[in-house]
C-alpha cells in the first residue's frame, strides 16, 4: 500500500471523529475523570479542571459533556469579552488553556460560577494550572482551589478495549495475532487507532483477505512513517 493511499484514509476519517457517550472506552487510565465529569452538576464551585497529555480524551469528554448540557465554547484568551454571552444558567466550556487565558476575565468567570448565576465551567489543559503561567493572586488561590478530574496516558487495557472494539463493529476478518502485535507497534492513542482499524479493515477489504500480521506491518509502516518520517515498525 502507498504512504499517499494511506494518508488519506487518515485524512478521510478525520473529517470525522467519533465523540459519542458510547465510544468512550474506559480504563483505570481515565475511570475517575468520567466519573468527575458525569458529576456535573454538582461541582464543587461550579466547575471543573480536566487535565491530560495529548490524545488522553479530553476532547471526547468535553464533547459528550456538551451533548449533555449544551455548552459552549469560549476562548480563553479572550474571555473578558466573552462574559458578555454568558447568561444565567449557562453551560461553557474552555479548551487548552495551559496556552494562556485572560487572567481578569477567567476570574470573573469562576466568580460567576461559584456564586449564584447557576453557570458551569468546564477547563481543559495538558498541565495543571500552576505551569499555565498564571499570576492574577486571586486567580492562582482560586484556580488552586478548584476540583480536578486527571486523565492519565492510554493504557493498554483501554487501548486494547478499543482496538477490540473497532475491529468487532466493521467486522473485520483478522488473522491469528493481528491485535496482539498491532498493540505492540502503534502509536499509544485512541486517535490512531482509530485511524489504523479503518485502514486495515478497507485495505482486507480491497485485497479480500483477512488482516495479517504482514498486512498490519505494512499498513502501520506507511502510517506511522507519514506522521513521524522514518520509522521502523517491524
Amino acid at each position: 500500500m502507498s504512504s499517499a493511499r494511506a494518508r488519506q484514509l487518515v485524512l478521510d476519517l478525520s473529517l470525522g471523529p467519533d465523540y459519542r457517550a458510547e465510544s468512550f472506552a474506559i480504563s483505570e487510565a481515565n475511570a475517575s475523570a468520567l466519573a468527575l465529569v458525569n458529576r456535573w452538576p454538582r461541582w464543587r464551585h461550579g466547575h471543573l479542571l480536566l487535565i491530560g497529555p495529548p490524545a488522553s480524551g479530553k476532547t471526547h469528554l468535553t464533547h459528550m459533556w456538551k451533548t449533555r448540557t449544551r455548552a459552549t465554547p469560549l476562548d480563553p484568551k479572550t474571555l473578558t469579552q466573552g462574559l458578555k454571552t454568558v447568561g444565567r444558567g449557562a453551560s461553557v466550556y474552555l479548551e487548552d488553556c495551559h496556552h494562556g487565558v485572560d487572567q481578569e476575565g477567567l476570574f470573573h468567570l469562576l466568580n460567576r460560577a461559584a456564586g449564584d448565576a447557576g453557570v458551569t465551567v468546564l477547563m481543559t489543559a495538558a498541565k495543571p494550572p500552576l505551569e499555565w503561567g498564571v499570576s492574577l493572586p486571586d486567580l492562582v488561590s482560586r484556580l488552586g482551589a478548584a476540583e480536578m478530574a486527571v486523565l492519565q496516558e492510554p493504557d493498554d487495557a483501554l487501548l486494547r478495549q478499543v482496538v477490540e472494539k473497532l475491529f468487532r463493529d466493521r467486522r473485520t476478518p483478522l488473522g491469528a495475532g493481528v491485535i496482539d502485535y498491532v498493540l505492540t507497534h502503534m502509536e499509544r492513542s485512541v486517535d490512531f487507532a482509530r485511524a489504523l482499524t479503518t485502514t486495515l479493515d478497507r485495505e482486507a477489504l480491497a485485497r479480500k483477505k483477512p488482516v495479517t500480521r504482514t498486512l498490519a506491518r505494512e499498513v502501520l509502516s506507511d502510517l506511522l512513517k507519514d506522521e513521524f518520517g522514518d520509522h521502523d515498525a517491524q
